[in-house]
C-alpha cells in the first residue's frame, strides 16, 4: 500500500514540476513508444526521423498525412515491415502533433 501511495505522490510531484513545460522531441519519442522502432539519425525497424524530415521537407500536407499514418499504421513507404497503428491511448493528439512538428524540423 505504501508503494502505491509513494508512486502516486512521486508522479504528482513530477507532473507539477513539468507543468507549463513542453516535452522535448526525445521525451515524446520515449513516452509514445516510438523508440521501439525509430531513432533520430539511424534506421532501426522504421526509418530514421531525420530521413522522414528530409523526405517531407517543404510538403505542407506532411503533418496531416504523417498524423494519419501514425494513427492508422501502414506499409510500403519505407520497406516491407508495416508500422502498427498507434492509438491516442499510446500518444495523445497534442503530443503526436508536437512530435511530428519536431521531426519535420530535424
Amino acid at each position: 500500500m505504501r508503494t502505491i501511495i509513494f508512486t502516486a505522490v512521486a508522479l504528482s510531484v513530477t507532473q507539477l514540476a513539468h507543468a507549463g513545460e513542453s516535452a522535448s522531441g526525445e521525451e515524446l519519442m520515449t513516452h509514445g513508444g516510438c523508440i521501439s522502432c525509430h531513432r533520430v539519425d539511424q534506421k532501426l525497424l522504421g526509418p530514421a526521423f531525420k530521413d522522414v524530415a528530409t523526405r517531407y521537407r517543404g510538403d505542407l500536407q506532411a503533418p496531416a498525412r504523417l498524423f494519419a499514418k501514425v494513427r492508422e499504421g501502414g506499409e510500403g513507404e519505407w520497406g516491407d515491415l508495416p508500422m502498427q497503428p498507434n492509438s491516442e491511448q499510446k500518444i495523445s493528439d497534442a503530443d503526436l502533433r508536437a512530435l511530428l512538428e519536431w521531426i519535420l524540423q530535424l
